[in-house]
């Protein structure tokens, strides 16, 4: 298959660069204008110190959650955001479907997009999204990524620590477990 040249008449290269330089110079001020949003809320910094969390990753979460103490747990925060599986049950048959997609679609698209970044960043959200997609497929996996993400986010933001703080509470790793205390 031969690709296409669009072929415009009187369009030189430098119109083209007039008519990139405006839309690029908004997106940019508005990048600044969201990373100091970012930047001045104490939440959105919390998170910014996660691998793979932007400015508006990190202002969506906040805005969009609210004050966290309103969830008693990460169950009912990632039921919120609408990346629960739906249940299907009848008798004594209980199947689960796709998600309820309830909540704001912009922090569940933000949320995936982020979840990829961090996947490739942090060794153990590598590690899951991998398994899921040679089992499940690509779809799947970034939907369990971005709830893996979302729930990290709002523990983050539920007990006010910064990543580090996280990963040093967080299980210990492979090949370094400490072996129960013995019984005398």
């Amino acid at each position: 298959m031969r690709s296409r040249a669009v072929v415009c008449v009187g369009v030189t290269d430098a119109t083209v660069q007039v008519l990139l330089t405006w839309p690029t110079a908004r997106i940019e001020a508005l990048d600044d204008r969201v990373a100091a949003a970012a930047q001045a809320d104490p939440g959105a910094r919390l998170l910014l110190s996660h691998p793979g969390v932007g400015p508006l990753t990190a202002l969506t979460t906040v805005v969009v959650l609210g004050p966290v103490a309103r969830f008693p747990d990460s169950k009912h925060v990632v039921s919120y955001t609408g990346l629960a599986p739906a249940v299907h049950a009848s008798a004594d048959t209980c199947r689960l479907g796709q998600i309820t997609k309830q909540g704001s679609p912009l922090l569940r698209f933000v949320l995936g997009q982020a979840g990829l970044i961090a996947a490739h960043a942090e060794v153990d959200l590598k590690r899951h999204y991998r398994t899921i997609l040679r089992r499940r497929g690509r779809p799947k996996a970034i939907v369990a990524i971005a709830r893996k993400l979302l729930v990290r986010l709002y523990i983050m933001l539920r007990d006010q620590i910064d990543y580090e703080e996280f990963r040093r509470r967080g299980r210990t790793p492979r090949g370094q477990e400490v072996p129960p205390p013995a019984l005398a």
